[in-house]
């Protein structure tokens, strides 16, 4: 029987749609009460001190490279595995964007590479944790260690930190944990997306945590993001409510990315009910595994003994088949009703980066990695019956084909 299984649409109740016309009733739907306690639950979800809410997980990246003083003269390093967001962040700031290749058959960047590619200009890295599993930071934070004699601090919290910033795009992660710690809580600045396709919705919207650890104050970190995300003015229009309190200052020509109490009741109830969302996920990535023909695809492993994965996609790699195949593959599996995606084509391919002078031949891990790469549909709106449904036709497109 045809079944209609979208990709990844928003997972949405009355919970959220009644904490929304809460925000409404109120008279108050910009930045205020319900995201400061989106940001508090966060955190405590997180075991982070504190935690900030922006209008996007790219603002969040953004911002904390400015905060970091990171600019014209330095360079970012990054995976060429990954959407534009990861990189296009260095190029907002005006830093030298590096990108270094993806392992063999993995998803992650060669940390050889990443190794290879730091300089005395190198001030961030940024990892991607791709589809909600976690990077090896523990290699991450091997290889940043063994260069700090080249590491020379351009501002106070790069002095704090004594090395080169990593910065991870967790925008997949939230709910992950590696070796016990929650995503969020394990690199030194972590950026969380609530796109509309992402495990947690506010619509639009993301989150930056950090861990407690790193010399920094957490107070004087969320002062500046407060101020660099809202005009650099010294008092938002929360604090401006109360009698009497109009005056304000703008210490610095700050930017505009902060979130609204409409999103923020939308990722309230979202949060809300998230561990019963990531049960779910991961009763859904088991059926895959249990009813896929592992002799004809390779598919990616959430969970293992240093990682719980949050679950967010399901990727997978149709074995010794090209690019050709896969584009048919994605074409049938829609005439079955089954809506698939690829993650990622990887940066070089782009015309943004060949115009900065990458080359995909350079990256033959990330070109290998994508030119067999299927994402199928996994969503906390499917059922166990529709990933049966969706691997039995995977199962018959691979014989036939």
């Amino acid at each position: 029987m045809y079944r209609d299984i979208p990709f990844s649409p928003p997972d949405i109740t009355d919970l959220e749609i009644s904490n929304v016309i809460d925000v409404l009733r109120s008279g108050w739907i910009t930045t205020g009460a319900q995201t400061k306690l989106f940001e508090k639950k966060l955190a405590e979800s997180c075991t982070t001190e504190k935690a900030v809410c922006l209008n996007s997980a790219t603002a969040c990246m953004e911002l904390v490279l400015r905060m970091f003083g990171i600019g014209p003269g330095d360079e970012v390093i990054t995976c060429s595995y990954t959407y534009t967001a990861s990189a296009s962040v260095a190029c907002h700031v005006g830093a030298k964007l590096v990108l270094v290749d993806a392992q063999t058959d993995d998803f992650h960047m060669d940390y050889d590479k990443l190794a290879e590619a730091i300089t005395e200009n190198t001030k961030a890295i940024i990892p991607i944790d791709i589809a909600g599993i976690l990077c090896d930071y523990d290699r991450i934070y091997e290889i940043v260690n063994s260069k700090k004699q080249l590491f020379h601090a351009k501002n106070q919290y790069q002095e704090a930190l004594g090395r080169i910033l990593v910065l991870a795009d967790s925008a997949h992660g939230f709910g992950a944990s590696y070796k016990g710690k929650k995503s969020g809580a394990v690199a030194d600045f972590t950026c969380f997306s609530f796109h509309a396709v992402k495990n947690i919705t506010t619509g639009e919207g993301g989150a930056i945590t950090w861990r407690p650890d790193i010399g920094l104050d957490s107070g004087d970190i969320y002062k500046q993001f407060m101020l660099l995300s809202l005009h650099g003015q010294s008092k938002d229009a929360w604090a401006k409510l109360k009698p009497s309190s109009w005056e304000y200052d703008v210490i610095l020509p700050g930017y505009k990315c902060n979130m609204t109490d409409i999103s923020a009741a939308i990722g309230l109830g979202q949060l809300e009910r998230y561990d019963g969302l990531l049960k779910k996920r991961k009763k859904l990535i088991q059926a895959y595994n249990d009813n896929l023909p592992q002799d004809k695809i390779t598919v990616l492993q959430h969970d293992t003994e240093n990682q719980s994965s949050s679950g967010h996609l399901y990727l997978t790699r149709l074995k010794g088949k090209n690019l050709d195949f896969r584009n048919r593959f994605i074409q049938q599996m829609s005439q079955a009703g089954v809506a698939c995606n690829v993650h990622y084509k990887p940066l070089p391919m782009h015309t943004a980066y060949k115009q900065m002078g990458f080359n995909i031949q350079d990256f033959p891990n990330s070109y290998a990695l994508f030119e067999n790469e299927v994402t199928l549909p996994l969503n906390s709106k499917m059922t166990v019956e529709d990933v049966c449904y969706v691997a039995e036709h995977v199962r018959r497109l691979l014989l036939s084909l």
